[in-house]
């Protein structure tokens, strides 16, 4: 299973609009970061996490090939903004998208144009699912399982994924998890942290360092929930421009996470 970042930056992306910082004028291409968006892939499963307002750029690179579902982890603009862009993918048939009802809810209110008896040609063609809490979802050989966060008093989604391909059904679901996908996240209760406890490879957002906030984890929070999931490996995603220059980084954070940045893939 490969998960490619193609986005790891927060609402506003970076560099940020109107700012003269260090990391807003950095030629390094790990200090330039698309909306978070995650593509995960096998042989025979291709899937989006989120898909924000940045994602026809961020496919643009990529093979032209069928997405099999995309699974969203709330409503939120800077996640669901890019599903009209989605549309050149319906030469392959109607996307699927998997989230909670709140979002779905959601969607049918920002989108009108998409759902009805009498859609006008060239609308994307969008096939709406609401996801249950701990309820495994088959898509190909990929088993998702949806998780509750908190985003300051909003309920959320993560997501834990596990390659179906040589393993039981229920051990690729229930132990050790392969990888977990959180991001927007302040709070997670204890009785969810059960599901992804000794997650192989663990992404989870860090807004940035030292300066708390409302609604988001800051890195070194990021780095606690981290030790408390006992994760072999972390990536830091949803950042700010605030995280500081990428290059600088890798003293201030443990060996075993990192700050993902656009354009990285990573095998689990």
């Amino acid at each position: 299973m490969r998960v490619t970042f193609l986005g790891t930056g927060t609402s506003g992306g970076v560099p940020s609009l109107g700012c003269d910082c260090g990391v807003c004028r950095s030629k390094d291409p790990r200090d330039k970061r698309y909306r978070s968006v995650a593509l995960i892939e096998t042989e025979q499963t291709r899937i989006l996490i989120d898909c924000g307002p940045d994602i026809r750029e961020q496919l643009m690179p990529l093979p032209f090939e069928p997405i099999d579902a995309v699974f969203l982890t709330h409503i939120h603009y800077d996640h669901v903004a890019g599903i009209d862009d989605l549309r050149p993918f319906c030469i392959f048939g109607p996307i699927k998208i998997y989230a909670n009802k709140s979002t779905v809810d959601g969607l049918h209110r920002t989108m009108p144009y998409c759902f009805g008896k009498h859609l006008y040609p060239g609308v994307p063609l969008l096939q709406l699912h609401s996801l249950s809490l701990h309820r495994k979802k088959i898509v190909g050989d990929l088993c998702i399982t949806p998780i509750e966060v908190m985003h300051d008093k909003l309920p959320i989604l993560g997501f834990v994924v596990n390659q179906l391909s040589g393993y039981s059904k229920k051990d690729s679901s229930d132990s050790n998890p392969q990888l977990v996908y959180i991001t927007d996240m302040k709070t997670i209760a204890l009785e969810e942290l059960e599901y992804i406890k000794g997650a192989k490879a663990l992404i989870v957002n860090g807004l940035r360092f030292y300066k708390t906030h409302h609604s988001h984890q800051t890195a070194e929070e990021a780095v606690e929930f981290a030790r408390k999931v006992g994760s072999h490996r972390s990536f830091l995603i949803h950042m700010s421009h605030d995280i500081g220059l990428h290059a600088d980084s890798f003293s201030r954070l443990p060996e075993d996470i990192r700050l993902a940045y656009d354009g990285l893939s990573i095998e689990v």
